[in-house]
């Protein structure tokens, strides 16, 4: 059962984001468990959680992360402390110094990305890999399919030949999103099948994120035996899991209230301080519904309600949710598991400022982290 839910949200300022160390640090350890008995690497993905005042925590379990982009890269090396594994879908000359700075692998999407800037990769000490495509993916919502038809993303069978370019020592593939490992196991017999004959050449194999471990039923233990029965086939290889969402999962809310009701033909909606384009975005995006603590999904006969954002745009809005009671202003709304994919897509849509961040601790103290002004929208503008 998770903690949160009997915390009193009433004592956080609105609207907040709370984060829960207690499950931050049940998700390491068996997140820490899966890499220490698989013998593979596990990193954290910055593009899903990128809070660094928690890195002190995430440190004591999982010390490297992967970067997307140079402030990506750049927090790995100044506040993770170790240099990161870096893919992007491209790199530009203004940038890649820097970005090869604080890198210890680079992973190109494209032979002509590794053509121009691999040299001075390897000018660096840093292990450089190619993005490969095997076309196939169980993730059935296009926006995040990275192989779609047509995809921007990895390198096809068909493109690599029968020889990796010299200097390559590793691959990588994305494939998943909050996905179990079955899913994987799929995945891999494709690869195999299509790039299997480079696994004997390389030093290193990253299989990217979507690995959902954390998740309420997911089977670790196929997990593990899978990445031990692959290791056994292909014992040169290093591999590398980068989860995302698997490190933040269920480990925390977003707290809102009530600031006015609007009933249009019958539809009420609670207006609330909070944006789902501003701060939940990927509720629009995939689209899914969160769970609110205290409600369920609509019921006859019982009070319901639309949630709206604070956002003038005219689809800011996800329902419908029956409560017990009905809502009135001023009501705390708390939507469970708002960490992962959230403070890092947030947006300034409208001024719109951010919910302040607050990690209540193993003890119960409740530290804000951060709190959002005037000043920040402006000066994002400067």
């Amino acid at each position: 059962m998770n903690t949160f839910t009997s915390f009193d949200y009433t004592q956080i300022p609105s609207p907040c984001y709370v984060m829960e160390e207690t499950l931050l640090r049940r998700n390491l350890a068996l997140i820490k468990s899966v890499k220490e008995r698989a013998n593979v690497e596990i990193i954290l993905a910055f593009k899903s959680f990128a809070l660094w005042k928690t890195f002190p925590i995430i440190r004591e379990y999982i010390p490297y992360s992967t970067a997307s982009s140079l402030s990506e890269a750049r927090l790995a090396y100044e506040e993770m402390g170790s240099k990161a594994h870096t893919y992007a879908p491209v790199y530009t000359d203004q940038e890649f110094a820097t970005i090869a700075a604080c890198s210890s692998h680079i992973t190109f999407n494209s032979l002509a990305q590794y053509a121009k800037f691999g040299a001075a990769a390897r000018a660096q000490g840093i292990s450089c890999g190619l993005r490969i495509n095997p076309e196939f993916s169980v993730v059935e919502t296009d926006l995040y399919n990275p192989c779609a038809p047509g995809s921007r993303l990895g390198i096809i069978a068909n493109e690599l030949g029968t020889q990796l370019p010299d200097g390559i020592e590793g691959l990588h593939f994305h494939t998943l999103c909050e996905s179990t490992s079955y899913d994987l196991e799929q995945t891999l017999q494709v690869v195999e099948q299509r790039f299997g004959h480079f696994l004997p050449q390389i030093k290193w194999l990253n299989m990217g994120g979507g690995h959902l471990m954390t998740k309420a039923g997911y089977d670790t233990e196929h997990l593990i035996q899978l990445l031990r029965t692959f290791n056994s086939r292909y014992p040169n290889l290093q591999l590398i899991l980068e989860p995302g969402s698997a490190f933040t999962w269920r480990t925390g809310v977003l707290v809102s209230t009530v600031q006015d009701i609007v009933e249009n033909h019958g539809i009420k909606t609670a207006m609330l301080d909070v944006s789902f384009a501003c701060h939940m975005p990927d509720c629009l995006e995939m689209p899914y519904k969160p769970a609110i603590i205290g409600a369920t999904d609509e019921q006859p006969n019982k009070p319901t309600y639309r949630m709206g954002g604070n956002s003038c745009l005219s689809g800011d809005v996800v329902g419908s949710w029956s409560f017990d009671q009905p809502l009135r202003v001023g009501d705390r709304v708390v939507f469970e598991d708002m960490i992962h994919y959230t403070t890092v897509k947030t947006t300034q849509f409208n001024g719109i400022s951010h919910p302040a961040i607050a990690l209540r601790h193993t003890d119960g103290r409740v530290e804000l982290l951060r709190e959002y002004s005037y000043n920040d929208y402006k000066h994002r503008m400067d």
